[in-house]
């Protein structure tokens, strides 16, 4: 099946201009079956959910004292929230924003591209369980490192790839991560380096959303293309 590409941010931001006539098209695509809407392209699934006004004020993450976190920024939070979820060892992640000055920061300034922030995920986790490197291994594959300021489908800084580091020692195996996917891969790789700022928690109704919302997420995954491209660059399946 041939997939069409679609223009940048297109699947994520054209459903506020359907209005409730593109929302009933979208929901009797669904109805129809997978195979149908797989054959459709993507009208901007990432936005036929309901309004920032309506959902419930963010929290932060506690993290007791013996667990560990780690941010990864792979361009929508959504599926990589998804990917996360299921490594064992994992507890908890969370759909945000991170690197950017701007004090917590909405979802509709953050798409604008012009708060310096990028959607990334925050990885509760038990260092007893998982190790950093092992999050290391899942993250780069669940990316496309050869791209700068995208992701996939998604254009624009809010999308770049990058891993946020709270110490050297994280910072030297993100480093020896990125070589090593440099040389696997042949090509360059643009993901950033960064040292952590402040991570503010994404609206409600972006946590989780694989879950809430399985036909839109699949419906959305599939015609961004994602898996596709990972299965392309990595040699075998991409999470799904």
């Amino acid at each position: 099946m041939h997939v069409k590409k679609q223009s940048p941010g297109s699947s994520r931001r054209s459903a506020k201009r359907w209005g409730s006539a593109g929302l009933l098209l979208l929901s009797g695509l669904l109805l129809t079956g997978w195979g149908t809407v797989a054959e459709t392209q993507p009208v901007g699934v990432r936005e036929a959910v309901a309004p920032e006004a309506l959902a419930p004020p963010k929290k932060e993450v506690e993290v007791p004292s013996a667990e560990s976190r780690a941010v990864f920024a792979g361009g929508c939070f959504w599926c990589s929230e998804a990917d996360f979820e299921k490594v064992e060892g994992v507890i908890d992640v969370r759909s945000g924003y991170t690197g950017g000055p701007e004090l917590d920061p909405t979802y509709e300034q953050v798409s604008r591209g012009a708060t310096g922030h990028t959607e990334a995920i925050e990885v509760v986790y038990d260092p007893s369980r998982v190790s950093y490197e092992k999050l290391l291994e899942v993250f780069w594959r669940s990316i496309d490192p050869t791209v700068k300021n995208r992701q996939f489908c998604d254009r624009g800084s809010q999308y770049r790839s990058a891993i946020f580091v709270s110490d050297s020692t994280e910072k030297k195996l993100a480093e020896s991560g990125k070589a090593k996917a440099a040389s696997t891969l042949r090509k360059p790789v643009f993901t950033e380096i960064e040292m952590a700022t402040k991570f503010y928690p994404a609206e409600e109704y972006h946590q989780d959303y694989y879950l809430k919302n399985p036909l839109r997420y699949k419906y959305y995954r599939f015609n961004c293309g994602r898996d596709q491209r990972l299965a392309e660059l990595w040699g075998d399946p991409a999470a799904k």
